[in-house]
Order: C-alpha cells, then structure tokens, then sequence
C-alpha cells in the first residue's frame, strides 16, 4: 500500500540520518560515550515527535467518535419529530465515512424540520384571516410538534376549500345585487345628466378592468359600451342596469383571479423555501 511504501522511506531516511551523524561525530573525534549520549538525545526527540502526532490522530479519532455519537443521538431525535425511520448505517463504512453521512443526514433532516414548521406557520397564518372572514373554526392542529407531510398536505387542502368558499360568497354578494347604490326603480324617473355620469364613470372602469383582465368585448352591449362613442350610447334604465351587471361581473372575475393567485404565490413561496432556491433565481422568476 502506499501508506506502508511512505513509512519505510520515512524508516530509511531516519538510517541515513543517525548514519551521517556517526560519521560526522566519527571526522570530529568525539568520543563513544559522547556518541551515545547524543544518539539517546536525538531518540528522545524523534520519539517526542511521534508520540505528539500518535497523541493528535488519536484525539482525532476520538473527536470523529464522540460526533458519531452525537449525531445518532440526534437522529433518533429527529427521525421520531419528523415521524420517519430509523437511519442506517453502511455496516463496512469507515469511521471518518460515518460521521460524514450522519453529519450530512442530521443537517438535512433539520432542514426538513424548519421547512416544516415554516410552511405550518404560513398555513397557520391564512387559516386565521380565512376564518375571521368566513367566521369558521380554526383548523385543528398541534402548533407544538412538527407536522407530518400527510398533515401538511391535509392543511393545504382544508387552506384552499376556504379560499375557494371566500372567493364564492364574494361572488355571490356581487352577482346578488348592486353595490354601487341602489337602482332607481321603473316608476322613479332616473335624470339625464345623473345616467350620463353614471355611464362615463362605469365604462372607464369596466374599460381598465378589461385591460387588466386582458378580455375582449365579445357581445354586442360590450363593444357598445368600449367602442361607441358616449354621446351615442343609449341611456336607457335597461342599459344602465346592464352596464351596472357588466362592470359587477368583471370585477368578481378579477377577485376571483386574484384569490387564485394570491394560493399560487403562497404555494411557490413554500416550495421555494423547501427546495432553499437561492434569492438570484427567485428574483427572476418573481418578476412574472
């Protein structure tokens, strides 16, 4: 092995050394007595030496020893918080290679713990402002422990059908009746000048809402309503309902959307900060 080849030229170059010191003490005529006593320092030295780099492999040794054991302890820890099996270990691995894997192991597994209880957290957080809307009960969950992936996953899903019931009760206020005020009823004559205000101010936001929306008129009121010219529209009370109804039924579009993104944006934070995706690439993907 190399290590052996290494060792027995470290044992030669050692001979070659008390070999030139003979013969320099031989040239300089010390005498033998003086010679041993100088050989017995120079032993005592290199075994001084050795036995201070024996000292630190060992101590090395013992430090990867008392990690091993740390770590495993660790790792039970860990594997019952995050509800996992137990860890094992390569039986023929080295000592240096097993601290190394249950090191590694030890840091992932608590990276998946704080993962976890970030996205708890997160959930925990929606699940308040939800219910404060919806006047429901709070999701029941221990704060406490680390949630499981199935727990997690349960809350996700409980997070999104309350979305989804926000978002339809929205609508439904919306397409139940008027929230601009009330409309003037069939026997109330409706004045000119209040109709024609009350159509300039709802086309120029029926018109951005479309824009945001990316919607095209596509009947023949909406084209009215964006294309004609707005002394040419029809002031009728059926027009100005109709037009009411449009501009309700866009903005209940764009709520929708919104709730909808807003659960998409929640859940690309959440698998960003699982999957530790670094600011740079989250920065150019955030843009969108």
């Amino acid at each position: 092995a190399p290590s052996e080849v290494l060792a027995a030229e470290a044992a030669s170059c050692l001979n070659r050394a008390m070999a030139a010191l003979r013969d320099i003490w031989e040239e300089i005529g010390i005498p033998e007595e003086q010679r041993l006593e100088r050989t017995d320092v120079v032993k005592q030295h290199i075994k001084s030496l050795l036995d201070m780099m024996v000292a630190e492999e060992q101590s090395l040794k013992e430090r990867l020893l008392k990690s091993i054991a740390m770590c495993r302890k660790e790792l039970d820890s860990l594997c019952s918080e995050l509800q996992l099996g137990p860890f094992e270990t390569e039986e023929e691995s080295t000592i240096l290679q097993m601290e190394k894997n249950l090191r590694m192991r030890v840091e992932e597994l608590q990276r998946q713990k704080q993962d976890r209880k970030q996205e708890l957290k997160a959930l925990q957080e929606q699940d308040r402002d939800l219910c404060d809307v919806l006047c429901t009960a709070l999701f029941s969950i221990d704060s406490s422990a680390v949630p499981s992936l199935e727990d997690l996953d349960c809350y996700r899903r409980h997070v999104a059908s309350l979305n989804t019931l926000k978002v339809s009760r929205e609508t439904e206020g919306v397409a139940g009746g008027p929230t601009r005020g009330p409309l003037v009823p069939d026997t109330a004559p409706h004045p000119q000048e209040q109709r024609r205000e009350e159509f300039v101010s709802n086309k120029r936001q029926i018109i951005l809402l479309m824009e945001e929306l990316d919607h095209t008129p596509d009947t023949s009121f909406e084209r009215d309503v964006v294309c004609e010219n707005e002394e040419e529209f029809c002031l009728s009370k059926d027009n100005i309902v109709a037009l009411q109804n449009l501009l309700q039924q866009l903005e209940a579009r764009r709520a929708l959307n919104e709730a909808v993104c807003a659960e998409l944006r929640s859940r690309i934070v959440a698998l960003w900060e699982r999957l530790q995706i670094p600011q740079e690439e989250r920065q150019t993907s955030a843009v969108h």
